[in-house]
């Protein structure tokens, strides 16, 4: 009786409001006349009816739905196709009756189109005709897989080969794509945190953050291994336990001939959106590893449920089974507080080849499972293991690299600690004030100090004034014939200043003004007193917050301390890759950057918004986020407008000033809070889907350079797959750096392949912003356009 209670008060909930007391006043209405003739006022009837209306969407058809959500709606309509091939616990003629059709191939290039920001609506008519040709050449067999291949050879020493398949055949690649998802990506376990809607980047970290407070051994298992033909054909035996269809695996091992899968196991970071990384990667690394997220499951068993060392009564057994079955099956844990401290917990994260673990429990008991999934991948899956490093301790290790972050386990401070570090953090600060103060005004001085000094040069040139024994006098006998007087100031000054260098190790100007022409002259009572108050301060920072920590209430015996789980970005990565990029000087200052320098003023704020638009999105939940803000305003955006400045030769204080409003596309510190929630409001849920905007979201900054103009005489069409626009200009592609795999994430292309370094592409305007600010990666690109 309240289960149907429940109901209706659930069907009620989902009534306007209006609509139902219109409907209740019409019954009455109608039951007062024709109750004889009905007999029963089917009020139930009605509410059933009105709910059905109510509960099925409105299609607001004015509101353009965006490109992933235009996506989803195509992978939507495959998957219908794909369910009706269902039979006798298989999926069988995939090939013929699904992928081998025009609207099937059709849906595939739209949802290519969709991912280089192409709208849809728009008809390719370079490429529509020949659907009903590929479709009847793959149904029969004969569609040439070689002959939709090219390579790319680097242009070094290396001679490094790169197969990249033509768009035919990418478009082929992505409706098996779509076919595979549909069968497969139901049966992936949990800790598997890609290639499904609701797991990726963001929840896999979320997941590790979490285990890490929970965990006393953490370490990680980085996989290397291209494909090769035993790991083939042990991927081909897995896909037919569900598929059923030799054609299609025929047309997987030709393109595995052709080597255009692209499926490698370590290497580089996936989901980066690189050319290298096959359309088919992502869901095909899955599926083979889909075996290994099993395996741990059963490792998980063995020694969380079935330790048999740890028990200590009869019926220990099978309650650990037990309530290791309720934990994996989401129910909550039975167990006391106390036994659930005892034993051991074994957590995992997979990221398609990044692998973490952690382990509640002994360092034994960690080894071990390191031990038994090392043997399992090594074995059974044929892959090989690099930089084998023994699990370390969550506590007192600086941080585990994982999916380019760091990740770390801190201790929760109570508040009376985090009142004495407050109040260290505002004696350090104080001084930190006094001492930019006196710094400031020292410098001032010495300003002074050389304008007083050109002026007695100049004097000492003036007949009248000049004084015969001064030494300004004295050495002028050095002074060249026609010298002007500025530049003999000059070089009187870097001789001075060449002797003071011998002795100091900071060669800044301020410092020298400060610390070798002003500090001197002044009173030595009043720098005695500044250099006692930064004494004083540092003690106090010292000793005096030991004290006062000293001081506070000892926790009780039974109150145990308190973990988190850290992310943090990683700022030093970052700041060497600013350096490689041409953004910052060695010494950390901002600087122009002379590649952009001939792009348009547009294209150069793109191009540094876009690479703070990536931190943004990236970073914001880190706890090192405000050294991102200060590299956002003291290196990005001075170093977009010193860039600017060299372009049109003017000074950065006058191209702020022009330039406002287009520079606002750089948020300062002050105004990334706002900007991170204004990103979450305007972005539909569907582009926030890392499995729809896989390759994209993630995708790193590269740089181009303008390599010519576009003329009459050589045309360009766009590079962007389904593009048809002109290209206005062509850019060369660089490749700044290539990190080992698993590296770090900067913002920046992480491992752009060494046959692309030097390739020249051309892009139309849209695609090109669409590039920079993180709208399209390079794998929407069709580096065989030149050929």
């Amino acid at each position: 009786m309240f289960r149907k209670r429940n109901l209706v008060l659930q069907s009620l909930r989902r009534v306007n409001l209006n609509n139902l007391e219109t409907l209740i006043s019409r019954r009455l209405s109608v039951s007062t006349h024709s109750n004889a003739e009905t007999g029963i006022f089917s009020l139930a009837g009605e509410l059933a009816s009105l709910v059905e209306e109510t509960s099925s969407p409105h299609v607001d058809d004015t509101k353009p739905r965006s490109r992933m959500e235009l996506k989803r709606s195509l992978e939507l309509r495959l998957k219908k196709k794909v369910k009706e091939q269902y039979t006798n616990g298989k999926f069988s003629d995939l090939l013929k009756k699904v992928i081998a059709r025009p609207e099937t191939l059709r849906d595939a290039y739209d949802c290519i189109r969709l991912n280089s920001n192409v709208p849809i609506t728009e008809r390719d008519g370079n490429v529509a005709f020949a659907f009903d040709s590929m479709a009847e050449e793959l149904s029969s067999g004969v569609f040439d897989v070689a002959s939709n291949t090219f390579s790319l050879v680097a242009k070094d020493k290396t001679k490094e080969v790169l197969f990249l398949p033509s768009v035919a055949l990418k478009v082929v690649q992505e409706a098996i794509r779509i076919v595979l998802e549909v069968v497969f990506s139901p049966h992936f376990s949990k800790i598997s945190h890609s290639c499904r809607s609701g797991r990726g980047r963001g929840s896999a970290l979320k997941f590790i953050s979490n285990s890490v407070s929970r965990s006393d051994w953490c370490f990680t298992l980085s996989l290397n291994k291209k494909m090769d033909a035993s790991v083939f054909e042990s991927l081909l035996s897995v896909m037919e336990e569900k598929v059923e269809d030799i054609s299609l695996s025929v047309l997987l091992r030709s393109m595995f001939e052709a080597q255009v899968l692209n499926l490698e196991f370590g290497g580089f970071p996936k989901g980066h959106g690189l050319p290298q990384e096959g359309v088919l990667s992502r869901v095909l690394m899955n599926i083979y590893l889909d075996r290994f997220d099993h395996e741990f499951y059963r490792i998980s068993m063995r020694h969380e449920a079935l330790d048999r060392d740890s028990q200590t009564d009869e019926d220990g057994l099978g309650s650990k089974l037990r309530s290791w079955f309720r934990r994996k099956a989401g129910e909550q844990d039975l167990k006391s507080p106390l036994e659930k401290d005892i034993a051991v917990r074994v957590y995992c994260c997979r990221f398609m080849d990044e692998i973490f673990f952690s382990v509640s429990g002994p360092k034994k008991v960690a080894v071990d499972i390191r031990s038994e999934a090392i043997d399992f991948l090594r074995n059974s899956l044929h892959l090989d293991i690099v930089d084998e490093i023994d699990p370390s301790p969550c506590e007192t290790t600086s941080g585990l690299r994982v999916l380019g972050t760091l990740v770390r386990k801190n201790l929760r401070e109570s508040p009376a600690v985090k009142a004495v570090h407050k109040l260290k953090e505002k004696v350090k600060l104080f001084a930190l004030q006094k001492e930019e103060a006196w710094t400031l005004g020292t410098v001032r001085i010495g300003k002074k100090w050389l304008g007083h000094g050109l002026k007695k040069v100049k004097e000492s040139e003036i007949r009248g004034l000049a004084d015969s024994n001064s030494t300004l006098s004295q050495i002028s006998c050095h002074r060249k014939a026609g010298m002007e007087t500025d530049h003999w100031y000059k070089v009187l000054l870097r001789i001075w200043m060449e002797d003071v260098l011998r002795t100091s190790a900071d060669r800044s100007e301020e410092f020298i003004l400060s610390k070798h022409i002003v500090e001197p002259t002044i009173p030595q009572e009043l720098r005695d007193a500044f250099y006692k108050f930064q004494n004083s301060a540092a003690a106090y920072v010292s000793s005096e917050t030991a004290k006062v920590e000293a001081l506070l209430p000892c926790p009780l015996s039974h109150e145990k301390p308190v973990f988190f789980g850290d992310v943090v970005a990683p700022t030093n990565a970052i700041r060497r890759r600013l350096f490689r990029y041409g953004l910052v000087t060695s010494e950390g200052y901002a600087r122009t950057n002379t590649m952009l320098i001939l792009q348009d003023t547009a294209q150069i704020i793109d191009w540094f918004s876009g690479l703070v638009r990536r931190w943004v999105i990236w970073y914001g939940g880190c706890s090192n986020f405000d050294e991102i803000k200060a590299l956002i305003d003291n290196e990005i955006r001075k170093s977009c407008i010193r860039t600017l400045a060299s372009k049109y030769r003017i000074h950065e204080n006058e191209i702020e000033k022009r330039l406002d409003i287009e520079l606002s596309t750089i948020p300062s510190a002050e105004d990334i809070e706002q900007e991170i929630q204004l990103e979450k409001l305007d972005s539909p849920a569907f582009d926030r889907d890392e499995h729809l905007t896989y390759g994209i979201s993630n995708s790193g900054l590269c740089l181009l350079s303008l390599a010519r103009i576009v003329s009459e005489s050589r045309p360009c069409n766009c590079f962007v797959a389904g593009c048809s626009m002109a290209a206005p200009a062509v850019y060369t592609l660089h490749a700044m750096e290539r990190q080992k795999f698993p590296g770090w994430k900067t913002g920046f292309s992480v491992c752009i392949p060494s046959s692309l370094n030097g390739r020249r592409i051309g892009l139309c305007k849209q695609h090109l912003k669409d590039l920079y600010v993180g709208q399209i990666s390079l794998q929407a690109i069709d580096f065989g356009a030149w050929r």
